[in-house]
Order: structure tokens, then C-alpha cells, then sequence
């Protein structure tokens, strides 16, 4: 956190560099605010500073309505450098307690209840289950905000078991009913719009050519100013569509899903995969104190991720030792042959159990490799949980690139250095003098900037 001072001038200079790192409360008017709020500038004697946009929530403060901190991008000072609660923190915020006591979390992280409690109380300064409180009603809010979903929808897909519960959790922490902050019509929608915010800047472009070059259709798409996919995670499938606004930092979102209760867990991992949260600017400024001034880093880049684990190591097992296009290929006959259809008749990326018993007789490939996909299906069939990627390791057939690129782009891990890239190899010949050490924590985006340099 900040001292005082820093905050101040942080917050009477607006400086976008500082959103989200922080935020204001002014105990005149019981609101909080991001640095940048255009709102007059409350006296510093009356003003108090929060590290996290919920404690100040918990503190008895009410996000202001002008600029709205709870659509703030997450800080890299949020995550902390303890492991264990920076996972409980990710699988809190993917929903992970709407369907498991904390007790069960715990336990799928291999430590005890009162560990994890004293954990987030230490990084977070709350509980994790007044953490999911938090981040429940915090969705809850946006949608309220930005469609006209019945509030009885909202609750469920903000992972309320009932009505009354989400009135109470919701006034507790607004100080006013969820009808009462919308004041408005409400009603059914097949297609749900939302607005997911990032913090510029965004190198869309670049994104956008990476992704073209390694399209899956017809489960992807992409256009000048848009991408979408056709998903499925756990029992909810759909498909989403995202359009780039770098007027308002942001993509409008629009989604078709199953299963409203699915909502909160699918946009959590579409911020993943576009990787919003990351502070781009801060991950530059640390890179270019280790690398070499001749080294031009790409401003705005950012870490693109696939949607699962499972889809991230198929692509990286078919792409072993083949071009880019030779492994789309490969990818696009995949899905023609094996791809199932969701609820809107589009074609979904195969899941292990339509490839664990497949002999590949389409592909034309060697016959290890075929092996391999097989075998690494059949594991993440039995694997309800894919956590650790290093057990992969055991598959024959699968090597530490695989496993690495799987972190990389389906876990969106931004401490892989992929040394064994031809690609990397390649850039990295131009720049000997590298040291990689010194650019952790961020040796995946040290990855994607050394592609950019081919």
C-alpha cells in the first residue's frame, strides 16, 4: 500500500497509472472512489485510504456511482506472493464457493480451514468466505447495472441459493435493496451484454494477428474489432462474443449460456483470456530495467489464454515439432471429427471423453503422437481437477514445453519462460545478454515479446 502522501498526489494528479492500486473514501458523504474519479476533490482531512475496494466496502463505505470502482482493473499488489492464497483468491473469484464450503476449498488446496482463513486475513485482511460475500454482490451489482436480467436471475447467477439471502447480503454491503439501485424495467435475455474494463493500454492489434494466426473453426471467430468462441465449462456451455472500445477501456461483452448460474464462472475466465486484469505498464516498466535498451519492448501486450487446460495442452501436443499453420490445421480436423454441439447448435472444442478411446485414424501423423493425445485424454478424464500441470510429466509423450505452454495460455501463468520455443531460441540469439532471472515475475510476457521480435 501507498503512504499517504503518495495518494495524494496520486489522487489530485487523476492518474490512470494509479487505478485500481488503491482507492479513496471520503467520510463526509460515506463513498469510495477510484484515484481518477472526476467527482470535485474532497479535503485530504476528510478523506481515508483503502489498499482493496472491499475493505473499504467493509469499512461501511458505498462505491460511487460516477466511477464506479468496483469495474476497476485488479493490481499485481492485489495478488500478493504467497501461492497458496493467490489460488484461493483466483478459484474464489471463478465461483469456486458457490458450490463448495470453504472447508472444501481448503481441502482441494491441501491445507487446513484455519490456515486458509489465516492466509487471507494476512495478504487480503478478511475472510474468504466474506471475500466471496463481497465478490458475489460485486457481480451482482454490474449486472444489475448493465441488463435487465430479473433480480431473482441476478441472484442465482451471482451464486445465491435464495432470493432473501442475496436482499440481505446486498443491502448489508449497498446500504440500499438491489431493486432500488436499478429502478428500472427488467426482463429475460437470451443474449447477456456486459462491459469488462481494462486498464490501458491494450495492444488489440497484435492480439488480434496472434489469434487469426491460430483460429479453430468453427468453434472461433474473429473480425476487425471483435473476437468469439463457442465454450463449455464444467455443465454450462454457450458462446460469447467480445468487441474492442478503446475509447471506454473496455470490451462489450455479449453472452448465450445455458445455465444463468454459469455466469459468473464464464466471465471470469473471458477476463482470463483476454487477460484484462494484467497492468501493462507496470509489467513493461519492470521489463525494461532488465533487458538490454536495444531490446523495443511492444507497448499494450498482452498474455492471450485459451479456455481450458485440457484445450491448451491439445493444442500444445498437436503443435510438437510442426509449423503454426501445420498445428491449425491439425486442430481445425480435430474438431470437425470429435466436436460435439451446444445448446445453440455450435460446435464445442472435443472433450477428453470424445478423444480418451480414439485410435486418430484422420490424422496423419506419427503414431507416438497419436498415443500421447490419447493418453494425456484418458488423464484429464479421470482428473476432475487439473491443478498441478507438472504431473502431465508422467504421460509419455509429453515434455516440459507442453506442460509449460499449457500454463502459459490455460492457466495465463505470467512466469513461464518458454526457452525450448524455436521461436524464442530465434529472438533470443539476437540478445545474448539477457539475463531471464531478472524479468520474473513476468517471463511470460518476456515469451510473447520475444515472438514479437521475429
Amino acid at each position: 500500500m501507498y503512504s499517504s502522501d503518495i495518494c495524494e498526489k496520486a489522487r489530485n494528479s487523476r492518474d490512470h497509472r494509479f487505478d485500481g492500486l488503491f482507492y479513496v473514501a471520503v467520510k463526509t458523504t460515506g463513498i469510495y472512489c477510484r484515484p481518477i474519479c472526476p467527482a470535485p476533490t474532497a479535503k485530504e482531512k476528510n478523506v481515508e485510504y483503502f489498499e482493496y475496494a472491499h475493505n473499504a466496502a467493509e469499512a461501511g463505505f458505498r462505491p460511487c456511482i460516477r466511477c464506479r470502482p468496483d469495474a476497476a482493473p485488479g493490481s499485481y499488489a492485489w495478488l500478493g506472493t504467497e501461492t497458496t492464497a493467490v489460488r484461493a483468491k483466483k478459484l474464489i473469484d471463478e465461483g469456486v464457493l458457490s458450490t463448495h464450503s470453504v472447508a472444501g476449498l481448503a481441502e482441494r488446496l491441501g491445507i487446513t480451514q484455519r490456515y486458509l482463513n489465516k492466509l487471507f486475513k494476512q495478504f487480503y485482511g478478511t475472510s474468504p468466505k466474506q471475500y466471496a460475500l463481497y465478490r458475489q454482490c460485486d457481480f451482482a451489482k454490474q449486472l444489475l447495472q448493465q441488463t435487465t436480467l430479473p433480480v431473482a436471475h441476478i441472484a442465482f447467477a451471482s451464486g445465491f441459493h435464495s432470493l432473501r439471502r442475496f436482499n440481505d447480503a446486498f443491502v448489508r454491503l449497498y446500504q440500499l435493496t438491489p431493486s432500488k439501485l436499478r429502478g428500472g424495467v427488467e426482463h429475460t435475455q437470451s443474449i447477456i451484454t456486459l462491459n469488462l474494463p481494462f486498464r490501458p493500454p491494450y495492444n488489440w492489434q497484435v492480439l488480434h494477428d496472434f489469434l487469426a494466426k491460430r483460429l479453430i473453426e468453427p468453434v472461433e471467430w474473429l473480425t476487425d474489432n471483435g473476437y468469439g468462441r463457442s465454450f463449455s465449462l464444467e455443465t454450462f456451455n454457450g458462446s460469447f462474443a467480445v468487441h474492442f472500445d478503446k475509447v471506454n477501456h473496455c470490451f462489450r461483452v455479449e453472452i448465450a449460456i445455458n445455465d444463468v448460474t454459469g455466469l459468473r464462472t464464464v466471465v471470469s475466465n473471458i477476463r482470463r483470456v483476454l487477460d484484462l486484469d494484467a497492468n501493462t505498464s507496470f509489467i513493461e516498466t519492470h521489463l525494461s530495467q532488465a533487458l538490454p535498451k536495444s531490446f523495443i519492448l511492444t507497448s499494450g501486450l498482452r498474455l492471450p489464454g485459451i479456455w481450458s487446460e485440457f484445450e491448451a495442452g491439445v493444442r500444445a501436443i498437436l503443435g510438437q515439432q510442426v509449423s503454426v499453420g501445420a498445428a491449425r490445421n491439425l486442430l481445425k480436423q480435430l474438431v470437425q471429427e470429435l466436436g460435439e454441439q451446444n445448446h445453440l447448435g455450435q460446435t464445442l472444442f472435443p472433450n477428453p471423453d470424445a478423444m480418451k478411446d480414439n485410435a486418430f485414424a484422420f490424422f496423419k501423423m506419427p503414431q507416438r503422437r497419436k498415443e500421447a493425445l490419447a493418453s494425456f485424454a484418458r488423464y484429464c478424464s479421470d482428473e476432475n481437477v487439473i491443478d498441478d500441470l507438472d504431473l502431465w510429466l508422467d504421460i509419455k509423450g509429453v515434455g516440459p514445453w507442453t506442460v509449460d505452454y499449457a500454463k502459459m495460455r490455460g492457466q495465463s501463468n505470467p512466469d513461464i519462460y518458454l526457452a525450448g520455443d524455436l521461436g524464442v531460441k530465434k529472438a533470443f540469439a539476437k540478445y545474448g545478454e539477457l539475463d531471464i532471472n531478472t524479468c520474473a515475475p513476468f517471463r511470460s510476457y518476456l515469451t510473447f515479446q520475444l515472438w514479437q521480435q521475429l
